[in-house]
């Protein structure tokens, strides 16, 4: 077995190292203290970190503090992390040790080991030291909240461009639906009635709205806070450090950045990343409601609303034979929840910070990546295999809507509240449409104009009632 490790050591003493890992000592550490839960490092803080070592190695040459040889080294091998061509390589478990450093040093030491190999070392031996040479001029607390930073912006427009399908599908059906007419629920009891288009352009408009929101965070974590080193003073870092690295960032990541106006807020506060896990759940809840609606008016389909039909996709029982069930809206619940989970411990972890550091921000990182990650897989596969493939049951909505006693308020203007009340009463009783009832009041002469000194006729009664799709238009019935 001993041909299998490699010994290494760091400022506590000798490790057993798997012999092929690029890793080294302190990630060996971490591994061996945070069998915790079994799950790795998103891609997104993999990359992003990778991104800060390569632009460091640069800045740094640049700067006159790390020679040629060893800076070309480390910014490929960095490139290389960024490509995803080492990524079994990072493996300390989430739950790890405050603030990052364990991750930060499993970047470092894999970084190390790989520009060692392509300077011509062997991994052990390193050419390139992880702390002196990779990590010059940072410190995990200013990398991390970078790193969480640029993670969050590399999927950015990913995610937007999810939302915004959903929104434009959510918006043709809209259209597609806007000719049928049907009965408005309260509480969910009948109401006036709406347009099934006038519920889907409200959907359309609510996840828009969602989107504006995540656009507008987002764009508050494009101020950078590497640079600020330990504790925000940028101790050990050149002065045109910073300015730099958010340069050579933005021209290696092609995102938008901007230097921080204050290192140490940028360092002490991660309001930033609560504000944009906030933006994502509340598309959250707004995803929930639709996705509840769309399972009420597809119930039954003999004993429910069936005024929609999803596309069927899978049996949906083992014992129930011809059952098919709401399978993507109850996806999309279920992801959802867990969208609201991962948002609970970011606003948790992010008021866990004291003084100059947030200690929390390995799961503050880790549950904005799976968020971005589940919102992005569930509204793709919700727009793809829900919304497009949706379509109304007309006869069943406006059957409903003939059966809606509530369609008097129409009346309003002519007859009042009060004797409309009555009717409805009436019609409930006697398991009539309340048109027809209110049609024999007028023509017994039962009923009374509310303001006017006058008998109600049928024909107006018939003609406030007879074109249901004004009822959707808003204003005075006349």
């Amino acid at each position: 077995m001993a041909d299998l490790v490699r010994i290494e050591k760091d400022s506590l003493g000798e490790v057993r190292v798997p012999r092929n890992a690029l890793y080294g000592a302190q990630t060996q550490r971490a591994v061996e203290n945070f069998p915790i839960s079994g799950l790795r490092p998103w891609r997104a803080f993999i990359w992003s970190m990778a991104a800060i070592k390569r632009a460091a190695a640069d800045v740094n040459h640049a700067l006159g503090l790390l020679d040629k040889e060893k800076a070309e080294a480390i910014s490929k091998a960095a490139a290389e992390v960024m490509e995803g061509k080492w990524d079994d390589q990072f493996v300390v478990d989430p739950f790890q040790a405050g603030a990052g450093t364990s991750h930060n040093m499993n970047v470092n030491e894999v970084v190390a080991s790989r520009a060692t190999q392509l300077l011509g070392g062997e991994v052990g031996k390193s050419l390139v030291n992880p702390n002196d040479h990779v990590n010059m001029a940072q410190s995990t607390n200013d990398t991390i909240p970078t790193a969480i930073r640029l993670g969050c912006l590399w999927r950015l427009d990913e995610l937007l461009d999810v939302v915004d399908g959903l929104a434009a599908a959510l918006a043709t059906k809209a259209k597609e639906f806007d000719p049928i007419v049907k009965s408005g629920r309260t509480h969910l009891q009948d109401a006036v009635p709406v347009r099934l288009g006038q519920e889907f352009g409200g959907y359309a408009k609510a996840v828009t709205r969602d989107g504006e929101r995540i656009r507008r965070a987002g764009d508050m974590l494009r101020r950078m806070p590497i640079g600020g080193t330990a504790t925000g003073t940028g101790l050990n870092a050149h002065p045109e450090y910073h300015a730099r690295m958010v340069k050579r960032l933005s021209e290696i990541t092609g995102l938008e950045l901007h230097t921080s106006d204050n290192l140490f807020e940028s360092m002490q506060s991660l309001a930033d990343a609560a504000d944009f896990s906030a933006a994502m759940r509340t598309l959250a809840l707004t995803m929930i409601r639709i996705a509840n609606d769309f399972r009420l008016l597809a119930s039954g389909p003999s004993t429910g609303l069936d005024e929609l039909r999803l596309p069927i996709l899978q049996p949906g029982s083992s014992i129930m034979p011809g059952k098919v069930n709401p399978v993507m809206a109850e996806m999309t619940d279920m992801a959802m929840f867990h969208v609201i989970g991962c948002d609970t411990t970011v606003a948790l972890a992010v008021q866990a910070g004291q003084l100059e550091l947030n200690v929390m921000m390995p799961i503050i990182a880790h549950n904005l990546f799976e968020m971005m990650q589940v919102m992005i897989g569930s509204l793709r596969a919700f727009t793809d295999k829900c919304v497009v493939g949706l379509t109304a049951n007309k006869e069943k909505a406006e059957g409903w809507l003939a059966r809606n006693a509530i369609i008097i308020t129409a009346l309003n203007p002519l007859i009042g509240y009060q004797a409309g009340a009555a009717l409805v009463k009436q019609a409930l009783k006697e398991e009539r449409t309340v048109g027809e009832v209110a049609v024999e009041k007028a023509d017994a002469g039962e009923l009374k104009h509310v303001s006017q000194d006058r008998k109600v006729s049928a024909d107006e009664i018939k003609k406030a009632l007879g074109d249901l799709r004004k009822l959707t238009e808003g204003g005075i019935v006349k």
